[in-house]
């Protein structure tokens, strides 16, 4: 007999808030009532064990605002249907100013199985999955703008099919549909600089891996909504939803990579919120734990994480504690051993040497690394490559009336660099 899961949509809302029991949410719940002057309705743990269950009732008025107020998703998208929504399809989502704009896919719910067989054919899945890993591999080289329409649309294909599938076709067709929201969500967040469009997205890809049962693609899917508020300094945010990755990479057979990639997420987290020893340890920790090893193999998805990277954060990181001699070893090391194709992650360590250089009162060498960084922008596009570059250019502020750096500021601000950054 097949595993009652409950209503995937509401638990993945509730982990990817960063709220990882049942009594955190009637916690928060009842602190946004009183926030909201309604300190008269209580939320019991009882009433969300209900919520949760595969038939949640729909709620009431005041709790339809309360978790609205905490998640930030209409009740329709928290896996509840309307009493007057009778029918197999989803309740058409209302055009709300943040939502709008976002691909069908990326703002609505997750449907059931409309019928008792399934209507597609039991290769749908892995049909479905083909052309999710050819995306995967497309990221490295295709315009970020131009392959996350694809992406997008792939998804919203998936989430149809969702509705038309049961059993082991289902779960297939939701990993699948998992790692097309992630991957949507990976180039909203590191390519287009779309934090809040990423967060529900993100949300999405929760709630299918839900669906599939796949702990590890949750646990992925929490690690990269940390970046969203650490990268805003929102450490406590940032905290939970890594406490919840964790949790979730614990009940899978997790790689040493997958759990060293967790710790430099959280590295990378701490830097952005100040805590260079936190996170110089936690680097430490990653190291550790790639060089132990375990027997258990790495998802094929994972394409974004090997020890060359691992050291990129540590450069980053030493860069930003002002450990400039680690700081350029470590950098200088990456960027020899960079593969051909990773131009993105190139454009990265280039920019983190710049701002090393003008650091070291080396600005002719920053203007260098930066006509490099900006020779691989004009090939690969990466909005994440061109706050570096940017960050590294503010630090040459002393030196602005200098030839070198009115030559970067010449290319920085040309037609080409401005539209393509606009069009990609």
């Amino acid at each position: 007999m097949t595993r009652s899961s409950g209503n995937t949509a509401l638990k993945a809302a509730r982990q990817s808030a960063g709220l990882s029991s049942q009594q955190a949410f009637a916690t928060a719940l009842n602190a946004a009532a009183l926030q909201l002057g309604m300190g008269s309705v209580l939320v019991s743990t009882r009433q969300i064990r209900r919520w949760e269950s595969d038939s949640p009732p729909w709620p009431q008025d005041d709790y339809q605002r309360l978790l609205t107020q905490v998640l930030h998703l209409p009740v329709e998208d928290l896996g509840f249907r309307a009493p007057w929504d009778k029918g197999p399809e989803t309740r058409p989502v209302s055009a709300s100013p943040r939502r709008a704009a976002l691909p069908t896919a990326l703002r609505s719910a997750l449907p059931r199985p409309a019928h008792s067989t399934a209507l597609q054919p039991a290769t749908i899945g892995a049909d479905f999955a083909l052309v999710t890993e050819a995306h995967r591999r497309l990221y490295w080289s295709v315009a970020p703008a131009t392959l996350h329409l694809a992406v997008a649309e792939h998804a919203n294909l998936g989430t149809t099919l969702l509705g038309e599938t049961s059993g082991v076709t289902r779960r297939i067709l939701a990993t699948a549909l998992t790692e097309s929201l992630l991957l949507a969500g990976r180039i909203q967040f590191f390519d287009l600089r779309q934090p809040e469009q990423a967060d529900v997205t993100l949300v999405r890809a929760l709630q299918a891996a839900g669906e599939a049962n796949d702990t590890l693609l949750g646990a992925a899917v929490l690690g990269h909504s940390a970046f969203i508020p650490g990268w805003t300094g929102r450490r406590d945010e940032a905290s939970e939803r890594m406490q919840a990755a964790r949790a979730y990479a614990r009940r899978g057979p997790a790689s040493a990579e997958l759990l060293a990639w967790l710790d430099a997420v959280e590295a990378e987290c701490l830097t952005r919120c100040g805590d260079h020893r936190g996170a110089l340890s936690m680097l430490r920790q990653a190291e550790e734990t790639l060089k132990a090893g375990n027997t258990n193999k790495s998802p094929d998805w994972l394409t974004w994480f090997s020890p060359v990277r691992l050291a990129a954060f540590k450069g980053n990181t030493e860069l930003s504690a002002g450990q400039l001699p680690q700081a350029r070893t470590t950098l200088e090391n990456v960027l020899v051993s960079l593969d051909h194709a990773e131009g993105k992650q190139r454009i990265v360590v280039l920019g983190d040497l710049a701002a090393l250089e003008a650091a070291c009162d080396q600005p002719d060498a920053a203007c260098a690394r930066l006509e490099q960084a900006l020779d691989q922008l004009s090939i690969t596009w990466y909005a994440t490559g061109m706050d570096r570059v940017r960050e590294a250019r503010r630090a040459l502020a002393r030196w602005q009336d200098s030839t070198a750096v009115r030559q970067i500021d010449d290319r920085l601000y040309s037609w080409s660099t401005t539209l393509n950054s606009l069009q990609r």
